[in-house]
């Protein structure tokens, strides 16, 4: 039976992902068919959109809410936009209802011209709104350092893990790796969000 699957990205600057979770919601999408991110939009090597990927079936519909909520790069936009057409899996953009493949079914004609163009406009506006980001970024990292700022924190890898959390991390992994325990139970025990927690079993892994 098809499903129906919703993406939510926030850019590693904002601080919460529950608005767009709430449109989801409002929908009618469970929340285990919802896939977070937290990562830039300048390109799709993100692991939450990588695992969507792969579970998504021909007939599904996926939702997102705003087209720079699923990327800022107008050539990844418009190749992963195509990758879901090729595999017969539908895209909708709720800011953008014209941006509903589900409406151009088996049509040829003005409306998927209109859909084309609206897409190729929006995906360059969201490339331009990122590359004005990063410019307004690196002045201001400029003028910290210029103030004499230190900025950023420490990434979180193997060496950051406290002492608790390594020693679970050597207990469990084998078990997870052999499906004795989920993934979630796994990381519920070391006390780690998804993304961080697949960064360090991944690390993890290149030591053994």
């Amino acid at each position: 039976m098809p499903r129906e699957y919703g993406y939510v990205r926030i850019s590693t600057s904002e601080q919460h992902e529950d608005r767009q979770i709430i449109v989801m919601n409002e929908i009618g999408i469970k929340e285990e068919y919802i896939f977070i991110d937290r990562a830039s939009g300048k390109n799709f090597d993100r692991p939450e959109y990588k695992l969507l990927k792969r579970v998504m079936r021909e007939g599904d519909t996926l939702f997102v809410k705003a087209i720079d909520r699923f990327g800022r790069n107008k050539q990844e936009i418009l190749r992963e936009w195509q990758w879901l057409i090729d595999q017969n899996i539908d895209i909708v953009v709720i800011d953008m209802p014209v941006l509903d493949t589900r409406k151009y079914k088996g049509m040829e004609g003005i409306g998927q011209l209109i859909t084309d163009i609206v897409l190729q406009i929006l995906s360059w506006l969201a490339e331009e709104e990122l590359r004005v980001m990063k410019q307004r970024q690196s002045e201001g990292i400029a003028a910290a350092k210029d103030k004499g700022k230190h900025l950023g924190r420490p990434a979180l890898n193997l060496k950051t893990l406290s002492k608790e959390q390594a020693r679970k991390l050597d207990d469990l992994f084998p078990k997870w790796k052999v499906d004795e325990i989920t993934a979630v139970e796994f990381m519920k025990a070391m006390d780690l969000k998804k993304n961080s927690f697949y960064k360090i079993v991944k690390e993890y892994e290149t030591t053994l």
